[in-house]
């Protein structure tokens, strides 16, 4: 790879029935001239994140990427160039980089980042906006869990969902349940995460195993993944539970007819309240939760799981994993061979 030479992933074809690695494709540009302001940064690591999958649409709550056009990713890298006196060469940093080798990034958008305790790629996984950052909101701000508490998390062997658990547990919760689609997650969220218990939705009747594993009901629901499971668990929860809606992959590929809980009246009947979020909704309090999670990223209560592909080529191949659920913990794309 030359730093003369940019490759990049663009949006080839707009999904029409579901997610395709042939949608997006690999391209080559020559690198421009910085212009002011702007910084160029070699990509390290890309983060593989389900909003990636929304703005593949024409209507999106991100930012729509046109047909031709690069796609989004959050990344770190270090600084080539830079015409911008806030970033000098070699510095690290994390920011919307975009999925490519080389990007020119205006210098607001991006932030520096301490790599000398832990490595780059954590601002992308236990430290990240879309990852760490996300659980802990989720857990500690909207879903208020505290001891005693029994928590349930759906997606719950993915990146947001594996670090939610674990935040849930270190908050005091009582038990904590996951839900994940077959046995080889079910295992790795009881014996690595520490879950107390784990659904396995492939293979088990959901709604039974609710009953089964949390008899006196669900006090807190972190829901990554919506449709059916949003359902079942709606029908176990406890007085003044807290349903958090974070996410809703089960319906990413169908935005056009995006299927609501029908179990939704027994809010009212036990006077519990379901609330969706965004991280940019808690940016005053990002020095907060990033204290927290460093705290307990470096004193070893946070375990971290990767998945990693290489090579900016694999992105698309990556996106697909992410969306049939053909990896485990935080998806990473590690497009510089040197990266940490």
């Amino acid at each position: 790879m030359t730093t003369t030479e940019n490759h990049h992933i663009v949006l080839a074809s707009r999904p029409t029935d579901g997610f395709r690695a042939t949608d997006l494709r690999l391209e080559t540009e020559a690198v421009v001239p910085l212009g002011a302001g702007q910084v160029r940064v070699e990509v390290d690591t890309l983060s593989v994140d389900a909003f990636i999958r929304t703005t593949l649409n024409a209507d999106s709550y991100h930012q729509s990427v046109a047909v031709g056009g690069k796609v989004m990713a959050l990344g770190v890298g270090r600084v080539l160039e830079s015409a911008d006196d806030s970033f000098a060469v070699g510095d690290t940093v994390f920011g919307p980089l975009g999925a490519q080798t080389i990007s020119q990034v205006p210098a607001p958008f991006l932030q520096k980042v301490d790599v000398s305790t832990v490595p780059a790629r954590s601002y992308l996984g236990a430290l990240g906006l879309t990852t760490g950052l996300t659980a802990y909101f989720g857990i500690v701000d909207v879903g208020a869990v505290g001891p005693g508490d029994t928590v349930v998390v759906s997606g719950a062997a993915g990146a947001v969902g594996s670090f939610a658990g674990q935040i849930a547990r270190l908050r005091g919760a009582a038990k904590v349940i996951g839900i994940a689609g077959g046995a080889a997650k079910c295992t790795f969220l009881v014996d690595e995460l520490g879950f107390d218990a784990a659904i396995d939705y492939k293979n088990e009747v959901v709604a039974d195993r609710l009953c089964d594993v949390a008899p006196n009901g669900i006090d807190v629901f972190f829901d990554n993944v919506g449709g059916g499971i949003l359902d079942d668990v709606l029908f176990q929860i406890s007085e003044r539970a807290r349903v958090v809606i974070c996410g809703a992959i089960s319906q990413y590929e169908h935005m056009e007819s995006v299927s609501g809980p029908t179990n939704y009246l027994k809010l009212a009947e036990r006077h519990a309240r379901m609330e969706g979020f965004a991280v940019t909704h808690f940016t005053e309090h990002f020095p907060r939760a990033q204290a927290d999670l460093m705290g307990w990223l470096t004193g070893g209560d946070l375990v971290v799981h990767e998945h990693v592909e290489h090579g900016i080529e694999s992105f698309p191949m990556a996106l697909q994993k992410l969306l049939t659920g053909g990896h485990t913990g935080k998806l990473l794309v590690q497009v510089n061979a040197n990266a940490s």
